[in-house]
């Protein structure tokens, strides 16, 4: 069962006890009780953080007292999963910073939501501590990111925890930033706040693998994406539905800063772009790859429609080129996987998306990089409900008789209409 979205004014959530469905339809205001949701399957991504400053002690606990901790971590656990859906409303907007919601609970009610909606702005806690307002105090604060304990563009959220006065503060995972890295944990336990940490962690992992990546190997994420048939043959194609509005292809889109195509797609830039609502105005730069004169002209030929449709182009190229309106050009000696994933760093992006579709034997050279520099680390694979014949036009011949055996990980099928899409890390 789906945890649906509980606008504050209305709903109020009593997770310890079920309620008679007569009370519910008696009052307008629902009870959830958590404990009835099943808990998500834990994500397939793991990153090694440290987890530190739990406030629970590892002496073993009487049966009454286990057993009410146990029913206290159904609760924690909920209610992080209410930060997750949270923070997610925010996809594709908050890069380079990273995506945080917080709830506030006082009395097993939620009082304060909020969420960060972009780099810059205030953080998930300042908007749900605003939101609660003075019912704060003595409060728990749910946040899935550890909160920030240094100046930036917005102050620290553990001195606006302090200032509210909440009691205790659940955290999701420890924040990898190396400038706040248990720093705000550090803060909060050193003012007297009960601390928990770890709650739903693989989740709030997940979430923000992009971020985390970056943190930990001043790198972006990068993962791969393209569709086959069931023979096993590259297709130059995506699923019917996949570019709209809840498609797969338009939320990938969405989730990545960047992807990378094949010039021979450079006049159909326009129409690659995500049609999700909540990012309708912050688009995946598009990266080019040009290595002759000849790929450039159509790219060209296309910059004032990229201009018209807001998007941001980017071509590799090693000669000088006159850059037209809405065209960026970045001129290298030598173009490969890793001196685009550099500029992409440099740049402030966290994730990338190689996306092969089109002629993708331009690409091929960055396919190799990726597998011998083990500059991959995801996989997203559309297989469709075909099957291709030698002569079929749709196939794409590609040699990889240089690709070793790799081992993928983690692979999880999800039924797409007709189609199945696998998703795996390498």
């Amino acid at each position: 069962m789906q945890i649906a979205c509980l606008p504050i004014p209305i709903f109020s959530i009593t997770p310890r006890a079920s309620v008679p469905s007569s009370s519910v339809s008696s009052n307008p205001r629902r009870v959830f009780n958590p404990a009835s949701f099943q808990n998500p399957r834990p994500s397939f991504f793991t990153l090694s953080l440290k987890r530190s400053h739990r406030s629970r002690t590892g002496f073993k606990a009487p049966p009454v007292l286990a057993a009410m901790r146990s029913e206290e971590a159904i609760d924690d656990a909920f209610y992080m999963r209410r930060c997750v859906e949270l923070a997610k409303r925010a996809t594709g907007c908050t890069s380079p910073n990273p995506l945080v919601g917080c709830v506030i609970v006082k009395d097993s009610n939620i009082v304060g939501e909020g969420f960060h909606p972009k780099a810059g702005q205030p953080h998930a806690e300042v908007f749900a501590l605003r939101d609660a307002g003075d019912l704060a105090e003595n409060a728990t604060a749910y946040v899935s990111l550890e909160p920030c304990n240094h100046h930036g563009r917005t102050p620290p959220c553990t001195e606006a925890l302090i200032k509210a006065k909440v009691k205790r503060v659940v955290v999701g995972m420890v924040d990898p930033n190396p400038i706040v890295s248990s720093s705000g944990i550090t803060r909060l336990t050193d003012a007297g706040i009960d601390v928990t940490v770890g709650v739903e962690e693989d989740l709030c992992k997940k979430m923000n693998e992009g971020f985390i990546y970056r943190m930990l190997t001043g790198k972006p994420f990068l993962a791969l994406r393209y569709s086959m048939s069931v023979n096993g043959c590259f297709l130059d194609k995506i699923g019917e539905g996949a570019s709209d509005t809840g498609g797969y292809y338009s939320k990938l889109l969405q989730e990545y800063d960047a992807v990378i195509l094949s010039s021979s797609l450079s006049d159909k830039l326009s129409s690659i772009y995500s049609q999700e609502e909540t990012n309708v105005s912050i688009q995946p730069i598009q990266i080019i790859v040009a290595s002759s004169n000849a790929q450039q002209s159509p790219i060209l030929a296309s910059s004032n429609m990229v201009e018209d449709s807001g998007l941001k182009v980017v071509v590799f190229t090693k000669e000088d080129m006159v850059a037209e309106s809405g065209v960026e050009t970045v001129v290298l000696e030598n173009i490969n996987l890793a001196s685009i994933l550099d500029y992409c760093y440099r740049r402030g992006l966290c994730s990338v998306l190689l996306d092969l579709r089109g002629d993708i034997k331009d690409l091929e050279v960055l396919l190799r990089d990726g597998f011998e520099q083990k500059l991959l680390q995801k996989i997203v694979v559309e297989v469709l409900p075909e099957w291709c014949v030698k002569d079929d036009e749709r196939q794409v011949a590609l040699s990889m008789d240089w690709l070793e055996s790799k081992a993928v990980e983690d692979l999880q099928p999800k039924q797409l209409g007709g189609n199945v899409l696998l998703q795996g890390y390498l």
